[in-house]
């Protein structure tokens, strides 16, 4: 999936109605693209796009990994939960992460507030978005990376994510999380996720 520019995330984030955070240095705004592309097909590739847009010394820095914002087709067929597989239903989620373990293992940005879901437990293949499917509330929902090498990046989503928002390059990841530190030190342990779809971008 093609990226972006930080002004196309800006004006699709505004345009939403959501709040976008441009006081002072490191008020980092993250934002997850889910591919419209696809047509909801279930491709298991890191075809998403995970953005990060800040200011240091009143300039922007932006930043766009590729990643996925879908569960994993081994997920889709092998549920966790017998409701469905978690599909993040698009919205802007305020304080919903914080640094801290994934899986006991390693830092990265853990659901801390409830998020919305749609639950799929068809395993057809295809996302459903279906209204009366959607949960509210606290799931594991992380934002993580895929392959533990450096240097490396996965390329199928495979168990990388039950529902999770998964960087598919290793560096990638450490770069985010970088930021990430950063942001905390200059303000506080708690970030807003916003996910959109590439439709709502022009």
């Amino acid at each position: 999936m093609s990226c972006y520019t930080r002004e196309q995330i800006e004006n699709a984030v505004k345009g939403k109605g959501y709040k976008w955070f441009e006081n002072g240095d490191y008020n980092v705004n993250i934002v997850g693209v889910r591919n419209s592309a696809t047509d909801d097909i279930v491709t298991n590739k890191f075809d998403d796009c995970m953005t990060i847009s800040y200011k240091i010394d009143g300039e922007w820095n932006f930043h766009c990994y590729d990643c996925t914002t879908d569960p994993g087709k081994y997920w889709v067929d092998n549920l966790l939960n017998p409701d469905g597989v978690a599909i993040v239903v698009p919205g802007q989620y305020r304080g919903s992460h914080k640094i801290g373990l994934h899986q006991g293992k390693y830092e990265a940005l853990r659901q801390c507030k409830p998020l919305k879901v749609w639950r799929d437990d068809n395993k057809n293949d295809v996302y459903d978005h279906i209204s009366e499917d959607i949960q509210d509330g606290i799931f594991g929902i992380n934002i993580h990376r895929a392959t533990r090498y450096p240097g490396k990046k996965s390329t199928q989503v495979d168990k990388w994510s039950a529902g999770c928002q998964v960087i598919a390059a290793y560096n990638d990841f450490e770069e985010f999380m970088n930021v990430m530190y950063k942001a905390r030190d200059a303000w506080s342990n708690s970030f807003t996720y916003t996910l959109i779809d590439s439709d709502d971008i022009k």
